[in-house]
């Protein structure tokens, strides 16, 4: 993924609520698989990260993308969006430039 994906990628999750919440029990097989639901059916997703975690949120935003196999566009304080497209692209709802 190039600079101008990532840019157009932020600029799309700039107005998206998170819909995961990472707590003190960190990364755990069950969000995991949720994410991963969550990135096939939507392609972009925004999660935070509470303050009970003590884990890194750069190393928490890398373990999700490699479990789930998607790509992390950018981390931010506690917030961490993760990319991946559909594998049917017919269902892909986000084209980049």
């Amino acid at each position: 993924m190039n600079s101008k994906q990532r840019a157009y990628l932020r600029k799309i999750a700039a107005t998206i609520d998170p819909i995961f919440q990472i707590g003190k029990s960190s990364v755990t097989p069950e969000i995991t698989s949720a994410i991963a639901e969550a990135l096939e059916a939507r392609e972009l997703i925004k999660i935070t990260v509470l303050k009970n975690c003590f884990d890194d949120c750069r190393d928490v935003a890398e373990t999700l993308a490699e479990r789930t196999h998607s790509e992390v566009v950018h981390v931010v304080g506690r917030k961490i969006v993760l990319y991946k497209p559909a594998k049917d692209e017919a269902k892909r709802k986000i084209i980049l430039p």
